[in-house]
């Protein structure tokens, strides 16, 4: 099997089989992410992705889970999408669970019939970039999708009982949109009702467009004790009804988090609250990537 260019999957697919099914993102354009930049989206012709299928079959004994990479594969038509999926029944029949990076825009344009009958094909869960609740620093960043739209692509998933995992960006407006980010942010975390939600911290790589901001002035990246106040906003501004869990463990993060909202929430908080006043609580620089 020859993957194309960087691989990136989320971190709770760290044991999943990977299979690219698409070559890129077909947005693209987000001036934090790195991850595409050297890509031209595209598909993958049916037959290579089968291909792949049978040979990994020929390897593993057993594969419980599936990640089908890269950036946004739920763009694909839901006939192309379930005929991916019956291969994977068809080869891994033990596999319980196939999930994807999506963006939300791509969650609305499925119908909810789609989604019910992916979902029975295999799909279990659905990877989506919020990144911020903030249309003023989606619009920054070049999203290219609003908060209510985010919004109402989690909620569709989560009705046709496909589990979504959030992932949220701390520092992403910067010291200028600090409180905006954050407030805007948890209520998004309320709104959602997300199976699971993720935050990474701000780290800018090559080829991040935003990178040159950051040169110039125009964005001023926050602290480690800022981003402890705007995750304590944050939380502040987060009234989850049902139930979410909550991970802030990337190797991204200055502080690990571990909880389920609401019933964690105080908990965290006290963290939070904690870090402020001790750096000793903060993951040593060197040893923060993405």
């Amino acid at each position: 099997m020859q993957y194309e260019g960087n691989i990136y999957r989320p971190p709770s697919e760290a044991y999943s089989l990977i299979i690219q099914v698409t070559i890129g993102c077909t947005h693209n354009k987000c001036t934090f992410c790195p991850a595409y930049k050297e890509k031209q989206f595209r598909l993958r012709p049916y037959e290579e992705v089968l291909a792949d299928l049978r040979e990994m079959r020929r390897y593993y004994r057993r594969v419980e889970r599936i990640f089908f990479a890269d950036g946004d594969a739920l763009c694909m038509t839901t006939g192309k999408l379930t005929r991916l999926l019956s291969a994977v029944r068809e080869i891994f029949p033990e596999c319980e669970r196939v999930g994807t990076y999506s963006r939300a825009s791509q969650i609305l344009s499925k119908s909810e019939d789609e989604l019910a009958e992916l979902r029975e094909m295999g799909l279990g869960i659905i990877y989506v970039g919020a990144e911020s609740g903030s249309d003023e620093v989606l619009r920054r960043v070049e999203k290219g999708e609003s908060a209510q739209e985010i919004i109402e692509a989690v909620q569709k998933a989560e009705r046709a009982d496909i589990k979504t995992s959030v992932t949220l960006i701390s520092g992403l407006g910067g010291r200028e949109l600090l409180t905006e980010h954050a407030i805007k942010t948890g209520e998004m975390i309320t709104a959602m009702n997300a199976s699971y939600v993720g935050f990474l911290t701000l780290l800018l790589e090559p080829p991040a467009p935003l990178r040159a901001d950051v040169r110039s002035g125009k964005f001023v990246q926050l602290t480690p004790h800022e981003v402890m106040e705007e995750l304590e906003i944050i939380f502040e501004n987060t009234n989850c009804t049902g139930e979410t869990i909550f991970r802030s463990n990337h190797a991204s993060n200055w502080l690990t988090l571990k909880g389920t909202l609401p019933k964690d929430k105080e908990r965290m908080l006290e963290q939070i609250r904690q870090a402020k006043s001790n750096a000793r609580m903060f993951r040593a620089e060197d040893r923060r990537y993405l």
